[in-house]
Formats: structure tokens, sequence, C-alpha cells
């Protein structure tokens, strides 16, 4: 996987995570406000209708409810008043007062640019916040190449969500089975086989405009349909372009060519495609446990030892469960002295708030760790794979490596790097 398909993956387990924060967020009355502007959007329009919606939120006869809608409508203003335009992705905005676990009221205020761009127009004043747009940024929108080829021509197509183009198509005239009178039937039969041969040849070169831009394959994908055995014989050829051919995650049988092909092609691939992210995540996976079984020594599992890779530089791919739950603190000692632990949820603070010689350690910063690895893996050079554990290779690796590990450029002796105190091998980098 590419190092752009990667920060995508990171970016939308970052809008997974906001969702779930946000669904979660209640407040008092109807004083949480979910704005989302399109990427054509203008920041002046949406001003004027803030103020318009403060106009009559001041008509609410409830005090409370009337302050908090208030409070919420200008502290939108004020987030609008750091951009001069819309970014070219659209603008999402969440505002307003909400509840804490201890019952308090916190004031919330997110503003982002998301990842893609957003077309959906959205303002609305409740008592929860509305995800519903951001939902939609994690749909897939990979791309996937399609060749559909018959004894009449071959279709190039491609499929990204609901959007299906025809990219290229053009007709053929092959020989029938059975030769005219006056023909050998040797002759004939090599005239045909020629032909043939001719055809997945010019097939092959169309693919490759079609489908590699910049010597990298643009899509996600492969979809090889159509009657007859001529797609099982350009999947097989030599004359097919290697890169592609490891591109192809299907060979489908269509009754028809064309256009018709190409629509009933899609549907029989369907469950193929909407497995590919499943499938992706089950080849990484397999990828690292092949390096441990031949004991390659590119490789590491649990937070320590991949944190240790990690700032040496040795990560290309950290592949992280992203259900891990556990907290990276900063500390700091008697002498002022900072030092980082990563801890298991639930764990005890007395039980890694004292330092080596009994004194205690004070809190400086906590977060979850998969935040701070989601701002800072670039800064190390690797890219990160965030992975599930509904495959049953995504379930071992969690339960039997710790939900997190990586592949690395170079062996590494873990035990070599062994410090007097584990804890305290990481300085803090923030």
């Amino acid at each position: 996987m590419s190092a752009n398909d990667a920060d995508t993956n990171v970016e939308m387990w970052k809008v997974k995570k906001l969702i779930k924060s946000l669904q979660t967020a209640r407040g008092n009355g109807t004083s949480m406000i979910s704005l989302v502007i399109p990427p054509k959007g203008q920041i002046s329009i949406i001003q004027k209708m803030l103020t318009d919606e403060y106009g009559t939120a001041s008509n609410i006869k409830s005090r409370v409810n009337r302050l908090s809608v208030l409070s919420a409508i200008t502290s939108t203003q004020q987030k609008l008043k750091l951009y001069t335009n819309v970014p070219k992705n659209g603008l999402v905005v969440y505002c307003g007062e909400v509840l804490t676990d201890e019952g308090k009221e916190k004031k919330l205020t997110i503003a982002f640019e998301p990842f893609k761009p957003i077309n959906t127009s959205l303002y609305l004043c409740d008592n929860k916040f509305h995800v519903e747009a951001l939902s939609e940024l994690l749909e897939s929108d990979d791309r996937f190449g399609f060749i559909v080829m018959d004894g009449n021509g071959a279709l190039f197509g491609a499929l990204s969500g609901n959007t299906r183009e025809i990219l290229h198509k053009f007709t053929v005239d092959l020989p029938k089975k059975h030769g005219r009178g006056g023909q050998s039937a040797l002759r004939f039969a090599r005239l045909r086989d020629e032909k043939r041969h001719n055809y997945i040849r010019k097939v092959a070169e169309v693919a490759v405009q079609n489908f590699i831009t910049g010597d990298k394959v643009n899509v996600q994908g492969l979809i090889l349909a159509g009657s007859a055995d001529f797609k099982s014989e350009l999947n097989k050829s030599d004359l097919f372009d290697l890169r592609l051919q490891a591109k192809v995650i299907k060979v489908v049988d269509v009754s028809y060519g064309g256009e018709n092909g190409f629509n009933q092609a899609i549907e029989l691939s369907a469950e193929t495609l909407s497995n590919v992210k499943f499938i992706q995540e089950k080849k990484l996976i397999t990828q690292y446990f092949d390096e441990i079984s031949i004991d390659s020594g590119k490789f590491c599992y649990g937070i320590d030892d991949t944190l240790k890779a990690l700032d040496l530089g040795a990560c290309e791919t950290i592949i992280v469960w992203e259900g891990l739950e556990d907290v990276r603190y900063t500390l700091k000692n008697a002498e002022g002295e900072l030092s980082v632990k990563i801890v298991a949820p639930g764990a005890l603070k007395e039980n890694f708030l004292i330092d080596k010689d009994g004194s205690e350690l004070e809190i400086v910063s906590d977060m979850p760790f998969l935040e701070w690895l989601a701002e800072n893996y670039k800064n190390y050079g690797a890219t990160v794979e965030f992975v599930t554990d509904r495959s049953s290779e995504g379930a071992q690796f969690v339960k039997g490596f710790g939900g997190i590990g990586a592949l690395l450029r170079y062996k590494v002796n873990f035990e070599q790097l062994m410090s007097d105190d584990e804890d305290e091998f990481y300085s803090d980098s923030d």
C-alpha cells in the first residue's frame, strides 16, 4: 500500500474516532450546532445566516436554553472568522455546550477541513451533534478498473463509489471457428489464432494506456470480464503488463459484451469490491506473520519494541489494532526531567507514578496512545496501518501480539537495546 493510501487510512481512523465521541456527546436543550460547508460555499453567506439565527434565538423563552444557544452561535461565528475562504475540501464545524461525565457543562468547538471533499450543506441546532455527513467520508471511493472482452470487441471502464465511466472501447472482427470453402483448415486455424493473438495484444496495450499513469497503476483492483475464454487468455498472457496482472482481483463470466457486460460485471463483483479493504488487511497481517515465521528479524511486536524501533527510524509500516486503548503519559521527576510511559487502560496510577528512586512522578500530560501515533508517525518516516479484529488474522494479531507491531526496514537486535530502566527508554520529543 502506498504512503498516500496509508495517510488516508489514518485520516479515516481520526474521523471514525471523532464520530464516536460526537455521537455520545449530549447537551442541555438545543445548544449543539452542526455546520457543514461544501467546497464552493461562502463564509460571508454563512456568517449572515448565523447573524439571522442569533436574532431568532434571542426570542427563546427559556433563559438557560436561550443563553446556551446564543453562546454556541457566537462561538461558531468566532471560529469562522479564522477562515477567509472555505478550504478546498469544505469545512466542518461542531460547537456547543456538552455535559461531561461528572454532569458539568463544557464548551466544545471543533473545526476542520475534511481529508476529501464533503459535498453536503448542513446547519442544525439540536440537542445532539449530527455526524451523518462525516460518515459519508468513510465510504470507500476506491477506483476499480474493468476490462470486458468478447468476440466483438473490448470495453475499458472504471468504477468509483457509485460513479461508473467508460474509458475506451473498440470493436474487432474475428473469424468464426469454421472456415469458408477453399481455405485449408490448417491455414484458417493459423489465421484465426493470429487474429486472436493480435486482439489480446491490443487489449493489453490499451489496458496500460488506461490503467497506468506515470508508471503507477491508477486503480485499486482490476476485474476481467467477458464471455468465452478471452479474459482468461489475457490474464495468463505474457503480453499483459505484470503490474496490472498483480491487480486482478476477480475474473467473471458475463453473458454480454460492451456496456451491458460492464454493468453485469459490476453486479457480479460487488461482494469482492466491498471486501477489498478486508483482503488488504488480511494480506498485510499475513505478510507480517511470514516475517515472523522465517525469523527475518525485520519485525517487532508490542508497544515497547515498536517504540524503540520507531525511535531508531527502523519502522517501515506500523500495524496497529484500531481498538487499542493504551494511554501515553508524559511524566516529570523532582529534577524536572521528562519521561514517557505507555499504560494499559485501567492501570492503577500509583503503580506507574513512582520513580526508580521511590520518589513520586508528576503527570505533565496524557493522551490516547493511538492519537499520539496518528499525529506523530510521519516524524519517524513510518506509515501506519489501522487493522480490525474481524478477520481470523486480525483476531490472532490482537490476541497473540497485543494489537501492535511493525515491519522493519532492517534487522534490529532488541536485546542489545535493553536499557537499565526500560520504562524510561523514550525521551519525550513533544
